[in-house]
């Protein structure tokens, strides 16, 4: 009852504050025009974005590879896309679902299926977490040295937890988080533990958000000016939002989330109707890349089957 109650103020919190945003922004985002060259890039936003989610099915191989699982790499990258948009459904979990019955299906165990879908948003979140707290670094304000020395201790921290005597525990808790919300997942007979710090997926999901923050910046250039000095603050807003995103609940897909989280953390940077207009332009880019994907990777399966 209460975690329905927290979600239901989540929503309202987000969808008030998005609300008022629009409101108060409504003449500055109707000015805003976009021309040829906006719309093309905007169109290479949108195959960056897309390359960003072939890229994250890509790590999914890495991860099952690294739990002694010889997968194909073309067959789960096609897995991958066409669950991806299952994220958007209510509860958050069917592209988890989806990918551990496919995994099944392949004759992958159950227990090595769930793994490595629990695996993936902790790898996702520590490297978000990672690129936000990088960014930061280099980010020019005001900051004293102890700010920075939390930073770096911040990173040290991330690093640690990956570590299998403590990602292990993390797994447990967040298995049974989610069987909570859906009784689709696994058995109760079954044993998660990882054996080797999972370094290699961890670096790629740190490029997936490479990938996934370019997008982002591309948007805001195909609105508004952005000099070099801007694409740290960019990426360090675009990781955080997108990490709070990931892991609030009552937010699939983080919609609504992520949207607010950059609104607040950049408009005193920006013009706040490029702000509003730059992340709602990348979340209709985002669903695109997503639909695009599941479709050319159902196709690609019909035609080469």
């Amino acid at each position: 009852m209460i975690k329905k109650i927290l979600r239901w103020l989540i929503l309202g919190g987000t969808l008030f504050f998005l609300a008022k945003a629009l409101k108060d922004n409504w003449q500055g985002i109707a000015a805003i025009r976009i021309d040829a060259a906006g719309w093309a890039i905007i169109a290479i936003a949108t195959g960056v974005t897309l390359l960003g989610h072939t890229w994250a099915g890509w790590i999914w191989t890495w991860i099952l590879r690294n739990l002694n699982q010889p997968v194909s790499s073309v067959q789960f990258i096609q897995i991958y896309l066409q669950t991806n948009i299952g994220k958007y459904l209510p509860g958050n979990v069917w592209h988890y679902y989806g990918r551990i019955i496919a995994a099944k299906n392949a004759n992958i165990s159950s227990s090595t299926a769930t793994l490595s879908v629990l695996l993936e948003p902790l790898l996702m979140a520590a490297a978000a977490l990672i690129v936000a707290l990088l960014g930061s670094l280099f980010v020019k304000t005001n900051t004293n040295l102890t700010v920075h020395i939390r930073q770096i201790l911040g990173l040290f921290v991330v690093l640690c937890v990956l570590h299998p005597r403590f990602l292990n525990l993390l797994i447990r808790l967040l298995h049974r988080l989610k069987t909570k919300k859906s009784d689709c997942t696994t058995t109760s007979d079954v044993s998660f533990t990882m054996e080797h710090y999972p370094l290699q997926p961890l670096l790629g999901e740190i490029g997936f958000l490479g990938l996934r923050g370019m997008g982002f910046i591309l948007i805001f250039y195909a609105l508004s000016p952005v000099n070099s000095t801007q694409i740290p603050l960019l990426f360090t807003a675009f990781s955080f939002a997108w990490l709070l995103g990931l892991v609030v609940p009552g937010a699939p897909g983080g919609l609504g989330v992520f949207e607010a989280t950059a609104i607040a953390l950049l408009q005193n940077y920006f013009p706040a109707a490029v702000v509003i207009s730059a992340t709602g332009v990348y979340r209709l880019v985002s669903i695109l890349a997503e639909t695009l994907g599941a479709g050319l990777a159902w196709l690609d399966e019909r035609l080469f089957r």
